[in-house]
């Protein structure tokens, strides 16, 4: 259904990828869209098909892009907070070349192609945000690429818990000293870093033991942020953070303090 409520927050979040000057923030927080409200695990995109003739944008909840093996077997090759275009890869194409679903309950944005391209081809500030929105996308599916193919299970474990958390944070969704709860079971994150869900089990629990960080069910708090991210060999060059919001300007030693921390 319609609302009359507009996109601000997301026309705020593309005006830290390009300068827009006023009437191209108005722009794109007046497009006309409608909203549903979709279960966990339901497909937003499917392999194979046509893509909708409107493009959906995530308001709330977390996604995932996935690809599929001939016999089934899942590889998840990115997360998507709100405030992220789901299908703007297809904007152009005409079959889906990999399947997208809702990872949590979420709320969903559906905005026409249409008006999508008319601003991209109308107004250059707007297009130059989309296509550095889009250049940041592949840059964190190679940093995705180099976990699965080159580090090991531990370093795997402990980047995405690193990605993640700076991520939620930049998009609001936890705060400086809060727990982390991590938004995928332990079956999904085997799936994004290519491990068995009971390989993740026993790398979890070892981090854990190792005061990197502490849990508790879905849970997580970072104990310690330093000695995680050099475990996971996480360095956020591939975030591109000087192109984000200037929420990342705290040093990253700062962001999660266990509450008991002296």
């Amino acid at each position: 259904m319609s609302t009359p409520a507009n996109l601000a927050f997301f026309s705020s979040r593309m005006s830290d990828r390009a300068i827009l000057s006023y009437s191209d923030s108005e722009a794109l927080a007046a497009l006309p869209h409608a909203r549903r409200r979709v279960n966990a695990n339901a497909y937003i995109i499917r392999e194979g098909e046509p893509p909708r003739s409107t493009c959906a944008l995530l308001i709330s909840g977390l996604a995932f892009r996935q690809k599929l093996t001939a016999d089934g077997a899942r590889q998840i090759i990115s997360v998507h907070l709100p405030g992220e275009l789901l299908d703007l890869q297809h904007l152009f194409l005409n079959i889906a070349d990999h399947s997208v679903q809702t990872l949590t309950e979420a709320v969903i944005a559906d905005i026409a192609r249409d008006d999508l391209e008319s601003l991209m081809l109308e107004r250059p500030a707007i297009a130059r945000a989309f296509w550095v929105d889009s250049l940041i996308e592949a840059s964190i599916f190679r940093e995705w690429v180099l976990s699965v193919g080159r580090r090991d299970a531990r370093a795997r474990i402990a980047h995405i818990l690193c990605e993640l958390a700076v991520r939620m944070r930049g998009a609001g969704l936890i705060g400086d000293s809060e727990n982390f709860v991590l938004p995928m079971t332990q079956e999904q994150l085997g799936d994004a870093t290519g491990l068995t869900s009971v390989h993740v089990n026993r790398t979890i629990k070892a981090l854990a033991a190792e005061g990197l960080i502490k849990h508790s069910g879905r849970s997580i708090m970072i104990a310690n942020w330093k000695a995680l991210s050099q475990v996971g060999d996480f360095n956020p060059l591939y975030l591109h953070l000087d192109q984000v919001s200037p929420r990342f300007a705290v040093p990253m030693d700062t962001l999660f303090v266990s509450p008991d921390a002296s």
